[in-house]
């Protein structure tokens, strides 16, 4: 179901709770609404659509027509190579500036509950920090 896009800055700062199975409509939700604004943006947190639970998703590289990534309670394990750059979102006005990483290692569970552990760099790496972020209740 598409969910509309919380803007409150109250829910938004909120941190999130870990997922748990059970969650997977939560996550269904998440991916139908990422679906409905891939023009808009490139990832989105749950706390997005007012679900305070830690999931998100994102598209690799950004690009529109890659496929939707679900992650279930990411962990950002490892960073390197920071760098200054300014970032959107899509349930905020404007853009702002952020230090993040070009190289992360993130620990999450997959779409099946299984723990994976996986690097990504460049922009991809910069779309999960955000979202990561988002699940903390920070919101750029």
């Amino acid at each position: 179901m598409i969910r509309p896009i919380m803007t409150s800055r109250v829910i938004l700062a909120r941190p999130s709770v870990d997922a748990a199975p059970g969650d997977e409509p939560h996550a269904q939700d998440l991916l139908d609404t990422f679906a409905a604004h891939r023009t808009e943006c490139v990832g989105m947190a749950a706390n997005m659509i007012g679900v305070l639970k830690r999931i998100i998703v994102f598209s690799e590289g950004g690009a529109a027509d890659s496929p939707a990534r679900l992650m279930y309670n990411p962990e950002l394990i490892a960073q390197a190579e920071p760098f200054e750059t300014e970032e959107g979102c899509l349930s905020l006005a404007g853009t702002r500036p952020t230090t993040r990483y070009r190289r992360i290692t993130v620990r999450y569970q997959d779409e099946s509950w299984r723990e994976r552990t996986e690097r990504f760099s460049g922009y991809t790496a910069e779309i999960i920090q955000h979202e990561i972020d988002h699940c903390s209740g920070i919101a750029i």
